[in-house]
């Protein structure tokens, strides 16, 4: 056993240097050759659209601009002022959009400082306070001010579709709600939230069949494609923020459909949405149904409430976030991948250019050789989407809260009375098991349910009927645990007349629910 032992552990150190090794080879080929794209599209863009087009690999300027109208961000924090025709925002950026430190950027980075020192002739001195500006946002948002609003047509290596450009015929800037069940007599919503690089069909092609008219005749379900994916909206002026995403979700489903209080749904990405909606309306949400929640992994499981993933001393949680998602290790291939769209901005704008632009020819190929044996809903919701949007989404939404996780958790277990269900694949090899658990760590009352032989998507797909059985019974649950807890106070809270009780125990009684029932005629 010993042999066998020590055999293993030789095994398992020299993969980890094959792979150190062979990722260090690979990660710098890709530095180069993102390097090489940079300047490929901005010939393109210039030829194409006849202008440049701003990119994020210039580092940032330690100035604030000369005119005066755009403050971006102080040291240790990323923000931006947002510049419409109306109106100023600041808004919060994460800083990895601009600092992926590589081989090439440091070399090309230490040159130009080293150039600049010798010609001025300055020598280091101390470090100084100063607020930064990246050039990129600038060139984003100077002249915006007085302009009209207008919606920004599609670029040339977007996709031009019908499907992908409906947002713009229509001239409503709101997302795509797929909304099904109640209608007439609606007694409560549900908002579903899809994950990253999704769409609402996650939802609609899978739970809502799988309903039971009892549930559709009581709930209106409402799924969203969020801004940038699906049938929603994809402005090239957007920076996907936090902001942005929030303040879509309630310009086109909380106000229109003149939402109170309703259930959320979420997975993946689409969780860490859902806790920042929770937060921002705690009395309005009556139940908080998470799975696999991405963006969580950096809190832990320790008692003393130490993050899971320590971010070193003087490491931004951002940065320490990134290099956890996306390690820059071509082993495993999810790693790998996660890498290459964190990492790389202008690959990452190659594969979209190949991939999204060009969704149509993959679809019909997919068809074509399952001979539309396979439903292709979520093929066609990882196609609907472009870089611009997957980019800002996934280095704002992702990277850009890691920072923030951890109060909104302390939010949802102090200002939340909602149930907190969270659902989680066993062979989920993107988000770990861990991650649901660290949640509960924080939110003691949440209820975790891991779901074995299950992972990152098959935790909805192929057990929707389960699922949809379990959804309803998480809302009727709340809705009577609600309604008893109201009850309680006004039998309690008032004078004991026998008429009062009397009837709250009639319209609890209506409600059918076992438990409550057996309570007050106890206390009667």
């Amino acid at each position: 056993m010993g042999v066998k032992d020590q055999s293993r552990s030789i095994l398992t150190m020299t993969g980890r240097l094959l792979n150190e090794i062979l990722s260090f080879i690979v990660f710098t080929l890709l530095d180069m050759v993102d390097f090489i794209l940079c300047y490929a599209y901005k010939i393109a863009d210039f030829f194409v659209e006849a202008e440049w087009k701003p990119c994020y690999c210039s580092s940032p300027k330690e100035a604030i601009t000369c005119s005066g109208k755009i403050l971006v961000s102080e040291q240790g924090e990323s923000k931006i002022v947002r510049v419409t025709c109306t109106k100023l925002q600041l808004e919060e950026i994460s800083d990895t959009l601009y600092t992926r430190p590589s081989l090439v950027s440091e070399v090309s980075k230490s040159t130009i400082i080293h150039s600049s020192k010798m010609i001025s002739g300055q020598g280091v001195g101390p470090a100084r306070s100063t607020f930064t500006v990246n050039s990129t946002i600038v060139e984003m948002l100077q002249g915006r001010i007085g302009r009209q609003q207008i919606l920004p047509i599609p670029r040339w290596s977007d996709c031009d579709c019908k499907t992908c450009t409906s947002w713009t015929s229509s001239g409503k800037e709101t997302l795509f709600v797929k909304a099904d069940g109640a209608k007439d007599n609606v007694q409560e919503d549900v908002l579903f939230i899809h994950g990253f690089i999704s769409s609402s069909a996650f939802w609609t092609e899978t739970l809502y069949p799988n309903f039971s008219k009892c549930a559709k005749s009581k709930y209106r379900l409402l799924a969203v494609d969020l801004l940038g994916f699906g049938r929603s909206p994809k402005p090239t002026d957007s920076l996907y923020t936090l902001k942005e995403h929030l303040d879509m979700i309630e310009r086109s489903v909380l106000e229109p459909y003149n939402v109170k209080c309703f259930h959320i749904v979420a997975h993946s990405l689409g969780c860490i949405l859902a806790l920042a909606l929770a937060v921002k309306h705690p009395a309005s949400v009556k139940s908080l149904t998470l799975l696999a929640p991405w963006g969580l992994i950096c809190m832990g499981m320790k008692t003393n409430w130490q993050p899971y993933f320590p971010a070193p001393k003087g490491e931004q949680a951002t940065q320490h976030m990134m290099r956890r998602v996306a390690p820059r290790r071509v082993w495993p291939l999810i790693a790998f991948g996660a890498s290459i769209a964190c990492w790389y901005e202008h690959i990452s704008r190659t594969v979209c250019l190949v991939v999204c632009k060009n969704h149509r020819l993959w679809e019909f190929l997919t068809k074509l050789i399952t001979r539309n044996r396979m439903r292709t809903y979520l093929i066609e919701g990882f196609f609907l989407h472009t870089h611009n949007a997957a980019w800002h989404t996934l280095h704002n939404i992702i990277c850009g809260t890691a920072g923030k996780m951890e109060g909104y958790l302390e939010e949802v277990q102090n200002r939340l009375k909602c149930h907190v269900t969270i659902f989680h694949g066993k062979d989920d090899e993107l988000i770990p098991v861990e991650c649901s658990y660290n949640v509960q760590s924080k939110i003691p009352r949440a209820q975790v349910k891991v779901v074995q032989n299950k992972d990152h998507i098959t935790i909805v797909v192929g057990r929707q009927k389960a699922f949809a059985r379990e959804l309803e019974g998480i809302w009727e649950n709340s809705r009577t645990s609600l309604y008893f807890k109201s009850s309680f106070i006004i039998i309690f809270g008032l004078p004991q007349s026998a008429l009062c009780l009397q009837c709250s125990i009639f319209e609890l009684n209506k409600h059918k629910h076992s438990g409550t029932q057996t309570y007050l005629q106890h206390q009667k």
